[in-house]
């Protein structure tokens, strides 16, 4: 591992290199002063423990420069995982499609055009008012160097701006993809919703099979009164690092919902906070998470109740097997000021192979005892008991498990405010189920056969 962050692959002269107005320009320069200050992320800090932080060196990934990205794909050249992914997602409102890290395609309905919905990149003529003060308008200062990094080095970072009153219907997606090998990326998509405002978006996160590391930021400002859905999927390839952050400040009477479905990766990473910021505010978080092989899913969530009658309700539900290994930390935090507030964290993991080792650590942090608070965090195999009521009406004891394990998680994916992307999802967890039931059986089969050879 190496922790020398002074190469020229994070440099000034890099976040420079990057096109926008001088304002972003500027911002980027202050983040990378900003990432000057940090320490690579070590597993002494309580935010890393357990994690396998220490094992990557980021001296062995670099930037792509526009150029080769430039001479590489136009907008009319979009992998066609990507293109087949946007078909499963059905009628949408609009999606932008960010291909190695460049904006190649934005399309939004005329009718969200006309009534102000502002999606795709920053506007060239933006100033850091109005549509471009939606850029950094929760992440005020990065949690970590990953944070900081994607503040500096982004290079095309998304807007979605939703205007006050308005209810869009159909759900807006950002994909976004890397085909580079030793490449790092640093995806951001920042949104507002305005004042009483109503719509979804599909957040996809993807890859080819090649070794890269990816650092997405996304941030979500819900104004008072609105009510905002946010769906993801991380599928990125299995030798991709993906170090994610996810803020989101919830204002009075709004509610934030957020789902997410993790299953790529080497290791892949989410920190997760929800503030919520204004009296009766609300935030439901959810999430399906599955690893197999060598892979490591690290979760971390923030649930933070700054202001009186404030709800949040976080359900986690993960599956390991074979070598794999999940860690979850949660912390519920109420302050002085959140009186009346309810808060919920509910953290449950399958292990599928004596190999396979999950964490949990839930964690509250009260200074008002006007509250409801409760947390619940379990780790083991799938119940006996469940599994002999499923063998009892003759199914096989490794289809039984698979039956069990797909509906272990449908009590998260029925979350997903996108049925399509919840299909979408459920494909991917049983594909992995199928490959690993149809590899046990085809195994049992093997022994039988050579069992009976062996009797005559």
């Amino acid at each position: 591992m190496s922790t020398d962050l002074s190469t020229d692959s994070f440099s000034s002269a890099v976040a420079d290199s990057l096109d926008g107005p001088a304002w972003l320009r500027e911002r980027r320069h202050a983040a990378v002063e900003d990432a000057a200050r940090m320490a690579f992320p070590s597993t002494d800090s309580e935010e890393w423990r357990y994690s396998r932080i220490g094992d990557l060196d980021l001296e062995q990934f670099a930037m792509i420069p526009a150029r080769d990205v430039d001479a590489a794909h136009t907008t009319d050249e979009i992998p066609l995982a990507v293109s087949d992914f946007i078909k499963e997602l059905g009628q949408l409102g609009g999606s932008v499609v960010v291909y190695n890290g460049r904006i190649v395609s934005t399309q939004l309905s005329d009718e969200l055009l006309q009534q102000g919905v502002v999606f795709g990149a920053v506007p060239e003529d933006a100033t850091p008012k109005g549509a471009a003060e939606v850029l950094g308008a929760v992440m005020h200062e990065a949690p970590d160097l990953f944070g900081a990094y994607n503040d500096a080095f982004g290079a095309d970072p998304v807007v979605l701006d939703v205007p006050r009153n308005l209810v869009i219907n159909l759900p807006l997606a950002v994909v976004f993809y890397v085909d580079v090998a030793d490449s790092i990326t640093f995806p951001r998509l920042s949104v507002r919703g305005g004042e009483n405002s109503q719509f979804s978006f599909i957040e996809a996160s993807l890859s080819s099979d090649v070794p890269a590391v990816v650092a997405p930021v996304t941030e979500v400002a819900v104004g008072g009164a609105a009510r905002v859905s946010h769906s993801a999927l991380q599928d990125v390839g299995p030798q991709v690092w993906q170090v994610g952050t996810f803020l989101a400040e919830v204002g009075q009477n709004a509610t934030l919902d957020a789902a997410l479905a993790a299953i790529g990766g080497s290791y892949a990473r989410l920190r997760m906070d929800c503030r919520l910021v204004g009296r009766g505010a609300s935030g439901n978080l959810s999430s399906a998470y599955f690893g197999d092989d060598h892979q490591m899913l690290d979760l971390r969530t923030f649930q933070e109740h700054q202001a009186a009658d404030t709800t949040s309700k976080l359900l986690f539900k993960g599956a390991v097997a074979d070598n794999s290994h999940s860690v979850y930390t949660g912390l519920i935090r109420i302050k002085p000021d959140a009186r009346g507030s309810n808060a919920y964290q509910t953290n449950r993991n399958l292990k599928l192979s004596d190999t396979a080792w999950a964490e949990s650590v839930p964690n509250l942090e009260i200074e008002n005892n006007d509250v409801h608070c409760s947390h619940a965090s379990t780790v083991g195999p799938v119940d006996e008991e469940q599994r002999f009521y499923v063998e009892s009406r003759g199914v096989p004891s490794l289809v039984a498990e698979r039956l069990i394990v797909a509906g272990f998680f449908d009590e998260v994916l029925d979350h997903f405010a996108v049925p399509a992307l919840a299909s979408a999802a459920r494909d991917r967890v049983n594909k992995i189920l199928d490959s690993h039931v149809g590899a046990l059986l085809t195994s049992d089969s093997a022994l039988l056969a050579d069992s009976s050879s062996e009797s005559a």
